[in-house]
């Protein structure tokens, strides 16, 4: 008999023993108030670019108008980017005359 002892892999062991995929940042899509555009505005353009219903998009125009500002997603830096951009291409408001452009927007990362 041979002095060299085999060992079997144990499948739980080994799973415990490799590192846990390392999680992306997370970053808040932030939606920033002003005086000229209208709740509906806010709405549609929360429906088209965030697929939220009504109510979700009146929740956060009445946030942004209250509190101003409101975070509308929370995502990875890639999609954080695309979405603050798509905000900031939505256009002007055409309720409102004096409308020049679209609302503005940042992204800010989340406090872990």
């Amino acid at each position: 008999m041979s002095d060299e002892q085999v060992t079997v892999a144990d499948p739980v062991v080994e799973k415990a023993n490799k590192k846990k995929a390392k999680k992306q940042p997370r970053y808040n899509v932030i939606l920033w108030d002003d005086t000229d555009h209208s709740y509906q505005y806010v709405v549609l353009m929360m429906r088209q670019l965030f697929r939220y219903p009504v109510e979700k998009g009146f929740q956060i125009a009445t946030e942004v108008d209250g509190c101003g500002k409101a975070i509308c997603m929370t995502t990875t830096l890639e999609h954080a980017e695309l979405k603050r951009d798509q905000i900031h291409a939505y256009g002007k408001d055409e309720l409102i005359a004096r409308c020049k452009g679209s609302m503005s927007a940042t992204i800010e990362p989340v406090a872990e």
